[in-house]
Formats: structure tokens, sequence, C-alpha cells
């Protein structure tokens, strides 16, 4: 399952930076805007100590854990909603991502110029939203433009029941409300889907602070932390410098370099736990002496569903799943013990997965 999340944020916050470190890549990182003019995606792996717990047990040939996509957006400006800076390449790359991270400059340095000349993270997420409602705003009109009058004329139930969804969402936006805020039926979000609205995409603010802040964070960080309990959505606190300095190192280092910090885990940890929660996302093994491995799953998926992310034959010829827990993987020594225990469930169609499920599949094409 390929799942990516747009890195955006206004220029000269560290976003270029925080990319580099999280995906080690050497992407331009400058001290002036666009610098990223065009997306850049890098592929993470997903921490997960269960996996590690597998491979120690079974000792296979291939480990292999899920993974993540991250695309560094170029910065955005007042106005890109109107062509200003890269404008609408900048929205037509947001539009392609599942969620968004908004990096914000929650740091002084008067070394590093603020587009807008001065630091104030509220100002610099309302630039962005108000920006992504633009953009909105255009696709709601434009698409209301095409119904409105053949749905009151027709008296269509189908298009009268588009056009109040969308005069619904229209009336919010037009009072600085993303999408994301308000709720929907079932059949509303059918329709939402088409439209792909930037403010309908969940989104995690990254506060990026100094070194000396990371434990504690500082009073920029309390002004997003508040903003964002409003609209919950998810604030993950990291310091960009940081990140760069521990993708250097190994994994031993890296604990080591945590620890002097005062700090449990790296902001990349909280960013994917974070986006993982805000997807809705979730983790099944596939385990054997050949390979352990790791597969990412929407939570409400259904076995079936789940197979069908390995091969679509798995789903299109499902018979039935063999499924151990983790918990009880472990506790019983892997899969014969737990078999002996009982603790092996035979699962059929309707059986919706859980997290740290250990799956056999059986199919028949």
């Amino acid at each position: 399952m390929s799942l990516t999340a747009g890195i955006v944020g206004l220029p000269n916050v560290g976003k270029s930076t925080l990319f580099n470190a999280i995906t080690k890549k050497n992407i331009l990182a400058a001290n002036y805007p666009f610098a990223t003019i065009d997306p850049n995606v890098g592929v993470v792996i997903v921490p997960d100590k269960r996996l590690q717990t597998l491979e120690d047990m079974i000792t296979p040939d291939n480990v292999v854990p899920t993974s993540f996509e991250f695309t560094d957006i170029a910065g955005l400006v007042k106005g890109a909603s109107k062509g200003e800076g890269l404008g609408n390449k900048f929205l037509s790359h947001i539009r392609e991502v599942d969620a968004i991270c908004e990096v914000v400059r929650c740091f002084d340095d008067e070394n590093i110029t603020h587009v807008e000349g001065n630091v104030d993270p509220i100002r610099d997420i309302d630039i962005i939203n108000l920006e992504l409602i633009f953009a909105d705003l255009e696709v709601i009109d434009s698409r209301i433009g095409r119904i409105e009058k053949k749905a009151i004329s027709t008296k269509d139930k189908d298009a009268l029941f588009e056009l109040a969804l969308l005069k619904k969402i229209k009336d919010a936006l037009e009072n600085n409300i993303p999408a994301r805020r308000l709720e929907y039926t079932e059949d509303e979000e059918k329709i939402l889907k088409a439209f792909n609205l930037l403010t309908k995409k969940p989104i995690i603010y990254m506060t990026n602070v100094s070194e000396e802040d990371i434990v504690n964070g500082n009073s920029y960080v309390k002004m997003v932390e508040d903003y964002a309990q409003k609209e919950k959505s998810e604030v993950v606190m990291l310091c960009a410098k940081v990140e760069s300095e521990l993708s250097e190192l190994n994994e031993e280092d890296k604990m080591l370099f945590l620890e002097d910090l005062g700090i449990k885990e790296s902001g990349l940890d909280k960013l994917i736990k974070a986006t993982y929660s805000l997807l809705g996302l979730a983790t099944y093994f596939t385990a054997g002496p050949k390979e352990v491995k790791a597969w990412t799953f929407r939570k409400g998926m259904k076995a079936p569903e789940c197979a069908g992310i390995i091969h679509s034959d798995f789903e299109r010829g499902f018979i039935r799943a063999e499924v151990i827990s983790f918990e009880d993987y472990e506790k019983f020594g892997g899969e014969k013990g737990a078999k002996e225990a009982g603790k092996m469930r035979l699962e059929g169609k309707d059986y919706i997965m859980q997290d740290g499920d250990v799956c056999f599949f059986r199919f028949n094409v």
C-alpha cells in the first residue's frame, strides 16, 4: 500500500533540511525561496520493534520493513492560489498526497531570513491554510456553476444532494473553516472523493525548534499546539538540525545522542507514528524462514483486502487466513508454540485485520 505525506511550509522554515535528514537524500537546501522547485520523493522505513523480535525468533533469510513516502513540496508564498511564486505547481503537488505535514518555524535566527520578515507561527499557518481554502473555493464554485441550474430545474435527487453538500463546504470555506473540520455522511464522503479537496486532507503541524528548545519547547510551540487543538490536528515538535545530525549516525550512536539530548525518540519516529495515526494505518506481518515482512493496511480492512496488498490473486482467490496475534506469537515462542497453545485462528472473509497480526493466507485461483 503506497501512501505519501507531503511536507509543506513557507520558504526558509527548515523544510528541505528536515527532508534531507529523514530521507538521507542530498537535495538542494538553500537560504532563499524556491530552492526546491520540483517535488522530491523519499522513502523512509517505519520503525517497528516487533519486526526485530520476529527476526530474532525466526532468523529468516530476508527482513523487509514497511515504508512510507515523504514528498518535499516547493515553498509556498502568499498568493499561490492566484499563481504567485510557484503557485499552481505547488497546489497540484499537494493534491497528490494523502496527508499534509506542515513545517512551522518556531525558532529565532537572524541569519536565516523569514519570507514574511519575522517569526509568527500562527500567521504562517494561516497563510498556507488560506491559500488552500482559496484553491478549494475555486473548485467548489466551478462545480456549483456547472450543476446548480440543472439540479434546480430538473429536481434530480442526486444533483440536489451534491449541490447541498457543495454549498455546505462553500459556506465553511468562506468562513475560513477547512473542509476537514466538517462532518460528513458516508454518501457525502463518496461524492467528495472525486474533488480531492486540499483542505479535506488530514494535517500534522511540525514545529521546528532550536536545539535548546527540543526538550521543553517554547512559546511558539504552545501557540501552534493551542491552534491545532481547536481543529483536532496533531503537533510533532522536532529540530531539523538535530534530525540532520541523527541521520548520519548508526542506531547505537543515535540512541546515545538522543539520551544526551534528553529525548526518547527522534522527530522522524514521532512523525511517522503521528502520520500513521492520522491516516488510520496499522501493520500486519508475514513470517517464515525465507522472509519476515511488515505490511501497511488501513484499519477496518478485511482479511481478503489485506491479502490483496501482497498480490491481487491472494484477494481474488482468498480462502482463509491463519492468524496469530504478535503477543501470542512472542509469548509462545513462534508459530509452532502458538499452534500447540491453541492460539492460531482460522479467519474467513469477514475478519477485520488487527494491528500486529501474523498471517498466512490460503488462496486458490
